[in-house]
């Protein structure tokens, strides 16, 4: 009896340490989760967030938004970071590229990117391709010229921060100005184009009969002979003379185009611009000739953020120009995820997704956003809140009036 009853006490005292120590987990373990992911956040959390495997320090570094993510990003978001200097680069007497297109970011089915340079004297021979070319000018000066169907000619000379866009099967070329050339990047509106597949002047005669040549081209077999056998895509030349004379000797005024080809993006007044940074903005309104792809030029000093927003016309295809940065994107349905960018890289936003980018550097970034519409659009989050009846906006954030007034209620593409 003394037994059954001394077994009865143990088992009363046993379930309720128990049952104590359950409530005490109930109670403590959120919190004690809540610190354990935000010591992983951190990277303090040795168990958690270290990896004692094999580890490529440079490129964890280059993405370290992506190696230590916030506590925000869920779900399984599509990479949106590619970098140039991933890309294979072709290079040839004269100069070289390289590309990043629908192969190396998937979901880019509108824009593809082209990085390009050319020493002085040298061209991109003639040609044309099935895209239109948007372009800007990253460094030095270049000669271009594009033919209009009407057989008037555009010649122009470009330098640092100036664009220009070439109509899909325009012929046009580029030559490397003194003293150093050219570098640029070209963006056309196919996800899927390739450099390597445009229709080049030389690629043509080479495969034609020669007797055709002879017949076309009205010259005799002598002449016919000395023209190239193979592709010449990058190939030195000679520096030009000065742009009138080129324009005067092809014909004046009699044959220059109408339409412009070409703009000074970096030198227009910003169409905002503030302590945090700037935005330039280049569409069709300002730049009739591009008509396929919208462009703005935003500059963040440190610790500011382009703020929250999407565009409900196009995806945006971007490229940075410098400085570093970070990115989240807000995929619906509970998906987010923030990669680091820096300078030379590209980045991709889906279509109306939701998405900021976030100064984290020490001196200024400076990048492009491109999208495949004759026209730039924006949604401001901040912008749509404050244009709300606040009570609908209390009901679905839990702000009260006064921290509503505290939104801007105007569209600020660069927060501070």
């Amino acid at each position: 009896m003394i037994s059954s009853i001394k077994e009865a006490v143990n088992r009363r005292s046993f379930l309720g340490a128990a049952a104590a120590a359950l409530s005490a987990g109930a109670i403590f373990s959120p919190i004690a989760a809540a610190q354990s992911r935000e010591e992983i956040r951190r990277g303090t959390d040795n168990h958690s967030a270290d990896n004692p495997g094999p580890v490529n320090r440079l490129l964890q570094q280059e993405n370290a938004s992506s190696n230590t993510p916030p506590d925000t990003d869920h779900g399984d978001v599509e990479t949106f970071w590619y970098s140039f200097e991933l890309a294979h680069r072709r290079i040839q007497d004269g100069g070289w590229t390289r590309q990043v297109t629908q192969k190396d970011i998937p979901d880019s089915k509108d824009l593809a990117g082209v990085n390009m340079r050319l020493t002085a004297g040298s061209y991109r021979e003639l040609h044309w391709h099935t895209a239109n070319e948007w372009a800007y000018m990253l460094y030095g000066s270049a000669r271009i010229t594009v033919l209009n169907p009407d057989g008037t000619i555009f010649i122009d000379d470009v330098k640092e921060g100036d664009l220009w866009f070439f109509p899909a099967g325009f012929p046009h070329s580029i030559q490397g100005l003194g003293p150093d050339g050219c570098e640029f990047l070209l963006v056309f509106d196919q996800g899927t184009f390739s450099e390597y597949q445009t229709f080049l002047i030389s690629d043509w005669v080479a495969h034609t009969p020669a007797e055709v040549l002879e017949k076309n081209f009205g010259l005799p077999a002598s002449a016919i002979a000395k023209l190239p056998t193979d592709e010449e895509y990058i190939f030195p030349g000679t520096i030009p003379g000065s742009l009138e004379d080129d324009k005067r000797a092809v014909g004046g005024k009699a044959v220059e185009s109408k339409v412009s080809y070409s703009f000074r993006m970096r030198s227009m007044k910003p169409d905002f611009e503030d302590a945090g940074g700037s935005a330039r903005i280049v569409d069709s309104t300002v730049f009739p000739a591009s008509k396929t792809i919208a462009a703005a030029l935003v500059i963040l000093k440190p610790g500011a953020m382009r703020e929250m927003h999407w565009h409900p016309n196009s995806s945006e295809w971007q490229y940075w120009l410098k400085g570093s940065g970070r990115m989240t994107v807000f995929s619906s349905s509970g998906k987010a995820r923030t990669m680091s960018f820096n300078a030379n890289d590209v980045g991709f936003v889906p279509a109306v997704a939701g998405h900021y980018i976030e100064n984290t550097g020490t001196e200024d970034i400076v990048f492009l956003e491109m999208f495949k519409s004759d026209r730039f659009s924006d949604v401001s989050l901040n912008q749509w809140i404050r244009r709300l009846p606040q009570l609908i906006v209390r009901e679905h954030l839990h702000l009260d009036n006064g921290e509503i007034d505290r939104i801007p209620h105007a569209k600020e593409p660069v927060l501070k």
